[in-house]
């Protein structure tokens, strides 16, 4: 269970947990004599299932026998197997000291700067700078100003309902305070990675022959640790529809796919084979690359403009009643954008907004709730889509809750960067189960979710998990 603590303010999360209950075991078989070396270059159509959707019809899906755990009259009769067990590094989400402590300086200036702005004036605020003998002069401009405004209309949402479920946490020992011993042992973990890069990747794939034009395939993996090329992972929907988590090798890294999940690793001029699937998703879950001051300083990763995550095609993709959740920077420019533009545009009707509150392990804030640099929380925005003709909802004598406002969802983040909080628990009783859920710009993937984007294998490489000892 994700969920440690639900009260009515929201929920308090293990993130940790939640990756490491799902199935990473990997089966390998291995015969009593060597077998013939393959080449590791490219995808052998011998140890595939292809099929084709032109047979199935509008309403097809692509759910695969598990070849793995069926004995064949093949040359795996006589070989052994072996069950790999895999975690997730667990020191990836060992965050126990807030990023940005708050200093008196900043708790002044702070203040100075809420009284301006509940008198709704725009004023120029002088603080000293320590070690200098000038002063600066610190002008607000209007989106500042509205970041402010928003702050001060949910601070105490935040601030209660945070710390009524970090007092459960640390009441049930799931949080707990950092000692001085505890402080001097913890240490930045470097990790020995050597991935590539999916994002160029994809660039690459745009001057690949197309595919898109053939008959489509779904790639299914019935190898436990098989290579693919280039070319056919940008071109179809990858699948694993078994109960064991497979390997793929790709350009010489190594990622896991758990069971059950499939994706398609693509940028956004390239999600066809996505549409070509024709499934309507219950739930889709947007994460868009947002534009902002420090992703262009950084050029951590390429962002969208508003008008180009306004042509993503989620009206193809969405079943009647489908619930749209969008994460959003604390930036209001982009939260107007998707209440006023974005949904409408796609048909979608802004039902609830909630807020994610990142904390350390002993349930500090990670930054102070009133910094001016960066604040603890992000947000979603919840929708339904409202079609203008109404259409048959499926399994429409399910009910599922009214989905409540302003939750809070309290978890100590990862520190890979956007590695986003579940949300599959929490959603259950908002949902239809066992329906057709779909992330777009993910990083890593899930049981029972198809998964699209650049970087969407970038958390399941294999250097972000440590394997267990085997067994048979």
């Amino acid at each position: 269970m994700s969920v440690v603590h639900q009260l009515s303010s929201g929920w308090l999360l293990d993130h940790l947990s939640f990756i490491n209950k799902i199935n990473y075991h990997l089966c390998q078989h291995h015969k009593p004599c060597c077998g013939k070396n393959e080449p590791t270059s490219s995808v052998h159509f011998d140890s595939l299932q292809m099929v084709s959707l032109s047979s199935f019809g509008p309403s097809a899906t692509y759910i695969a026998s598990d070849l793995t755990t069926k004995p064949e009259n093949d040359d795996r009769g006589n070989s052994d197997v072996l069950l790999q067990n895999y975690v997730f590094r667990s020191e990836l989400f060992d965050v126990t000291k807030p990023y940005i402590t708050s200093t008196g300086r900043e708790e002044c200036q702070q203040s100075n700067e809420k009284e301006d702005l509940m008198d709704g004036v725009k004023k120029e605020i002088s603080t000293s700078i320590i070690g200098k003998k000038r002063k600066r002069c610190v002008v607000f401009n209007q989106g500042e100003l509205d970041a402010m405004e928003y702050h001060a209309k949910i601070r105490n949402l935040i601030l209660d309902g945070s710390s009524q479920l970090v007092q459960e946490g640390l009441k049930s020992g799931f949080l707990y305070p950092l000692s001085e011993k505890q402080d001097e042992c913890s240490e930045h973990i470097t990790l020995p990675l050597d991935t590539c890069s999916l994002s160029e990747l994809c660039e690459m794939a745009k001057h690949l022959p197309s595919l898109y034009e053939m008959e489509l395939q779904i790639l299914r993996l019935m190898e436990d640790d098989m290579s693919v090329t280039e070319q056919d992972l940008f071109s179809r929907v990858v699948e694993n529809s078994s109960s064991f988590t497979k390997m793929i090798t790709l350009m010489g890294q190594k990622y896991l796919v758990p069971p059950r999940s499939s994706f398609l690793l693509s940028d956004i001029s390239c999600m066809q084979p996505l549409l070509n699937c024709r499934k309507k998703y219950d739930v889709i879950v947007i994460d868009p690359p947002w534009q902002n001051k420090s992703v262009k300083r950084s050029n951590r990763y390429s962002y969208l403009s508003p008008m180009q995550i306004k042509q993503i095609p989620v009206p193809k993709m969405a079943a009647p009643d489908c619930l749209v959740i969008t994460w959003v920077t604390n930036r209001q420019k982009h939260l107007r954008f998707v209440k006023e533009e974005l949904y409408p545009s796609w048909s979608v009707e802004m039902v609830a907004e909630w807020h994610w509150v990142k904390i350390t392990k002993s349930g500090e804030f990670v930054f102070p709730l009133d910094s001016l640099h960066k604040k603890p929380y992000e947000g979603l925005v919840l929708g339904r889509v409202r079609e203008k003709t109404a259409l048959p909802l499926r399994n429409a004598d399910e009910k599922v809750l009214p989905i409540p406002d302003h939750k809070l969802i309290v978890s100590v983040p990862c520190t890979l960067h956007s590695h986003k909080p579940p949300l599959a628990e929490i959603l259950k009783d908002y949902i239809k189960q066992d329906g057709e859920y779909l992330e777009l710009f993910a990083r890593n993937l899930q049981p029972g979710w198809t998964s699209w984007g650049n970087e969407v294998l970038k958390f399941q490489h294999v250097d972000y998990f440590i394997a267990l000892e085997s067994g048979n």
